[in-house]
């Protein structure tokens, strides 16, 4: 099956001097993903007839459909219309139902229509007319040659409400597109050439039409099956299989499946078992809370922490020993087993963790360099540490360290399971 291909132009000078963030590719390359149209390139121009033109004389040799989005507004600088008009090789006419939309959208304003606003409801007699039913700039749909060319408003949720209610349904009807079905596959503590490698095999033996994509990001890699047909149903028992081999292939590094956060995964089996945590951070300074209590209704299971960052606060705080501190140090596994065993005592959970470390830039010595951590679990069975060798990067060394924990967690409560 031929796939149709999808070009994207951002019309706009505000776009390029960096005043606002252009959303909308995003938005609409994820969208026209879910109905089986690829899109294989974003151009952002500046409001000119002749950068319009030529974006989209380039556009057409690459692309079975090009949308547009910005330059539809009431001002002058709006050029986008008038431009469709003269490449479409056509004439501007009014057109009813839209200037009724307009006067609606203005009498429940309270307000009274202008000349302006009056003029959007005139449009290329070429298109047809795409209403807007939150704003009073209509979109625009060519046809030519077998390519489509639609013009949408620049506002997110015109464009959005657009496209939701008339722009993809005709898409997919107009080219036939096939099924496209997603699959995510969520894995942590494993770097992303060697889980490339443990998966090499099966990859190489997917379906031609099943292909995967390593999606990197903080403390994991995501991987994403995608299956291109025409039975939905199909597709999906096809991708299953092959997650239940992948299941078998990387059993211990997979934590969920969809985009569930880790802490929304460790979440899930601390409410399913019925068990409560608490935090006793150094170097992360909060931000492992922060990650817990980020998911709603962790009131469920998250208890409190304490924030020990001076050795002071371990003592008194937590119960750290001062000789624990004085023969082994804060950064050690002596002293970030104790901030866990007795953060856990401390606020009676099942389950307390700990985090003691050097984030840097500065602080290491030849011994602890900076990237140096700390960190431990504790519950009634163990309590145990594992140390952390990082970068120089502050921030960076701090979001590694919480997901680290995470890990732990999950490590440890489905270990707990598996015994």
């Amino acid at each position: 099956m031929k796939s149709v291909i999808a070009e994207i132009i951002t019309i706009g000078d505000e776009i390029l001097y960096g005043q606002i963030v252009d959303t909308n590719s995003a938005w609409m390359g994820t969208e026209l993903t879910k109905i089986g149209i690829k899109v294989k390139q974003i151009t952002s121009i500046s409001d000119s007839a002749a950068h319009i033109i030529e974006a989209l004389d380039n556009a057409k040799t690459r692309a079975d459909i090009i949308l547009m989005t910005g330059g539809l507004g009431p001002t002058k600088d709006d050029l986008t219309k008038v431009v469709l008009t003269s490449y479409f090789n056509t004439t501007l006419e009014l057109h009813e139902p839209s200037l009724a939309d307009v006067e609606e959208i203005f009498k429940k304003r309270g307000r009274e229509i202008t000349e302006l606003n009056r003029q959007q409801a005139f449009l290329p007699a070429a298109c047809t007319p795409v209403r807007n039913v939150l704003g009073t700039a209509p979109g625009m749909w060519f046809e030519k040659e077998g390519k489509v060319y639609i013009s949408m408003p620049g506002v997110p949720f015109e464009m959005k409400r657009m496209m939701t209610d008339t722009i993809l349904p005709k898409l997919k009807a107009f080219f036939k597109t096939p099924e496209i079905i997603h699959k995510v596959v969520q894995t942590v503590g494993i770097p992303e050439s060697i889980l490339a490698d443990k998966l090499e095999k099966w990859e190489l033996n997917l379906p031609e039409h099943i292909k995967l994509a390593y999606l990197p990001h903080l403390g994991g890699v995501r991987l994403r099956l995608t299956g291109v047909g025409i039975d939905a149903k199909q597709l999906e028992q096809e991708i299953q299989a092959e997650v239940d081999k992948l299941q078998q292939i990387i059993p211990n590094y997979i934590f969920a499946f969809g985009e569930l956060s880790l802490e929304a995964a460790i979440g899930q089996l601390l409410k399913e078992r019925g068990l409560t945590i608490a935090t006793a951070e150094s170097c992360t300074g909060g931000y492992l809370a922060h990650k817990l209590t980020s998911i709603s209704g962790s009131s469920a299971y998250y208890h409190g922490s304490v924030i020990a960052y001076h050795n002071d606060v371990k003592i008194r705080e937590l119960g750290v020993k001062p000789e624990t501190l004085q023969q082994h140090g804060a950064v050690s596994e002596a002293t970030v087993k104790e901030m866990a065993a007795n953060v856990r005592q401390k606020f009676n959970t099942d389950i307390g963790v700990a985090t003691s470390g050097i984030a840097g830039p500065d602080g290491g010595t030849p011994e602890k360099p900076v990237g140096t951590i700390w960190i431990a679990y504790a519950d009634k069975y163990k309590t145990e540490a594992k140390l952390l060798q990082f970068n120089k990067d502050r921030l960076l060394n701090i979001e590694y360290t919480a997901m680290a924990v995470l890990n732990l967690v999950r490590q440890s409560l489905t270990a707990t399971v598996e015994e």
